[in-house]
């Protein structure tokens, strides 16, 4: 088994197609047929089933080529790094749920390096992603949060991943409303009082699980909700549905919460904000000054 074959499966994949698949590396159909059924052969198992219209990815298939991808990648990183060091750039990466505390502390931190060419990333996403990231080294710090219903679990699903958590802050449990919602001027809430107004959720794709919801009180049956993806349209779909989301009451001015209002919810569901780090890994300079950003906010 070889980079370069791993390479050509990766690229059959995305492409579904043998022959655009050739087409994009630059290579004979024959010989890259030829290539992946030489794998096959070697793994005992089969990737792709041809169709009509060109291919489709097996189930161990899928799995095969999800590794893969992280094997090129850090392949990837370190020829960039070590055979491409005449034009390397300063790299760091973060994975976080939507937070915007940990999205400020990479402002922050990118402003204290700042140098002529850098190629930094941050990405808001899925709790299952952001824990791939950190397995596969593709983010260097995570951010991610806790509860007591489901802390057992990350504890071994971070166990299993050789990560570590590390506990910054807890939060209580709030509601985020539109300023003129018609419940906005409440001193406090219960999830009764808004059942008939949707709930906002993030999605988290395959691993919808309860257990890996980033928002408090996971477990309530909501009577509607709407499923996102990004916050910024979570924020949009409040205002234009009378919608609302429950939280950790973490909101910044810099996305225009002067137009929500932050109320305390009667059920509670304590949450526990936190980062994760490979375990042994060193962290970078950047890394480390990211993890004093946020250690910094949790003091606030």
């Amino acid at each position: 088994m070889t980079i370069l074959q791993l390479k050509y499966v990766i690229a059959i994949d995305e492409e579904c197609s043998m022959r655009k698949a050739a087409d994009r590396l630059y290579v004979s159909q024959p010989g890259l047929s030829s290539a992946v059924r030489e794998l096959e052969s070697e793994l005992g198992i089969q990737i792709f089933q041809r169709v009509h219209n060109g291919v489709v990815t097996t189930v161990a298939g899928g799995e095969f080529i999800a590794y893969a991808r992280s094997v090129v990648e850090q392949y990837e990183k370190i020829e960039h790094k070590y055979l491409d060091a005449k034009v390397e750039k300063p790299t760091f990466a973060v994975s976080m749920q939507h937070y915007t505390f940990a999205v400020n502390a990479f402002i922050e931190v990118v402003k204290d390096f700042d140098c002529d060419a850098y190629q930094y990333s941050v990405r808001e996403t899925q709790t299952s992603e952001v824990i791939e990231d950190l397995k596969t080294l593709r983010s260097e710090v995570g951010v991610i949060a806790v509860s007591d219903f489901n802390r057992k679990m990350f504890k071994k699903v971070f166990a299993d991943a050789s990560l570590e958590f590390h506990e910054l802050f807890q939060c209580n449990t709030y509601v985020y409303l539109w300023k003129n919602h018609p419940l906005a001027d409440r001193a406090e809430l219960s999830l009764e009082d808004l059942k008939d107004y949707p709930c906002m959720v993030f999605d988290q794709g395959d691993n919808n699980s309860f257990y890996y919801k980033e928002e408090a009180l996971a477990t309530y049956d909501y009577q509607k909700v709407v499923t996102t993806n990004e916050r910024a349209t979570s924020m949009e779909l409040m205002i234009g549905l009378n919608g609302y989301a429950v939280g950790s009451g973490l909101l910044d001015a810099s996305l225009n919460t002067t137009d929500f209002n932050v109320i305390k919810l009667k059920e509670e569901d304590i949450i526990t904000l936190g980062y994760i780090v490979r375990k042994g890994n060193v962290l970078s300079d950047m890394g480390q000054a990211y993890i004093k950003k946020l250690e910094a906010y949790s003091a606030v």
